[in-house]
């Protein structure tokens, strides 16, 4: 592998200020959502936005893009008025934030790399040690099939069981496409770190739109984990705003009333059950995902054709 210490570049002063902090007893934990993997709900996304919102962020970390990212897989947004004026440059980077008690801690994101994966989690393990993080804490949203109308549920993983004690999984033993957060966790845990993850469940049918309640629900998980005073009474406005027109589509068709109904049976059979290892094993005589989704996307197509709103679509 080659020099982890070569795709990254530390601010001094930012640095410095870090490492004043630790001096004073206030080690920053790291908290990390990058984009490029599922994140369903924007819920990692919803997550960074309203923690760089807090304000008076600062570089600690920049990682080298070029080295990281294939960029005819996603290829960066350039403006064109008469000429090209501007070019939406990737980032991949650390900042240095305080929570509302003015507690620091820092904020890895931006694009997952899509290239040396292993080399990127060392530079990122480096960070780890340089700045003394006692717990590494990642976020995204998943899709599942629960309904929107029950509380917002997570799947808690850790490098230690002693930190998600208090967490019941959903799922047995499953494989699934990796992701660099999760290898990221993997191999700090192995190096004896301490990092874990919330993978927020977003109503499948949400997937692809903003549901800032998973962000809401995703962050306060990570106040409880780290103690940190997130500000998250200013994400409710939008949850419940984005709720409120998730209803009101819900009630202009029986059908997906229908289907979120059998969601919420599905949902509630679950939770009263006991021993079921997953949330996918459920009775046979329900709708699908598939027959649940494709009701809701002709239903609020439907409704984006008649000028029924802007609001969040499949």
């Amino acid at each position: 592998m080659l020099d982890p210490r070569e795709i990254y570049d530390v601010d001094p002063d930012v640095a410095a200020s870090v490492d004043d902090a630790a001096r004073r007893g206030a080690r920053p934990v790291l908290v990390h959502a990058v984009r490029g993997f599922v994140d369903a709900g924007h819920a990692g996304q919803v997550a960074v936005d309203h923690l760089a919102a807090l304000g008076d962020a600062q570089r600690l970390v920049t990682f080298d893009v070029d080295q990281l990212v294939d960029y005819r897989s996603r290829r960066p947004v350039m403006t064109f008025d008469a000429g090209w004026t501007d070019y939406d440059a990737p980032e991949l980077v650390v900042d240095l934030l305080r929570d509302a008690q003015g507690v620091p801690y820092l904020l890895l994101h931006g694009l997952e790399p899509d290239l040396q994966w292993e080399r990127w989690v060392a530079a990122v393990r480096q960070v780890v040690e340089r700045f003394d993080v006692p717990l590494v804490v990642g976020l995204h949203g998943i899709p599942m099939g629960v309904p929107h109308t029950r509380p917002v549920s997570v799947t808690a993983h850790a490098t230690r069981a002693e930190l998600v004690a208090d967490h019941t999984s959903m799922f047995g033993t499953v494989q699934v496409p990796a992701s660099a957060a999760a290898l990221l966790e993997l191999r700090l845990g192995q190096s004896g770190h301490d990092a874990m993850g919330f993978a927020v469940h977003v109503p499948h049918y949400l997937a692809q739109s903003s549901f800032p309640a998973a962000g809401l629900a995703g962050l306060r998980h990570v106040e409880r984990a780290t103690g940190l005073d997130l500000g998250l009474s200013a994400l409710e406005p939008a949850a419940a705003e984005v709720m409120q027109e998730i209803e009101r589509q819900v009630e202009g068709s029986s059908e997906v009333a229908a289907v979120v109904q059998a969601l919420e049976e599905q949902y509630d059979a679950f939770t009263r059950s006991v021993g079921r290892t997953s949330l996918l094993a459920q009775a046979t005589d329900l709708p699908t995902a598939e027959e649940i989704g494709a009701e809701l996307e002709r239903f609020l197509a439907e409704q984006t054709d008649q000028g029924g709103g802007d609001g969040p679509t499949p």
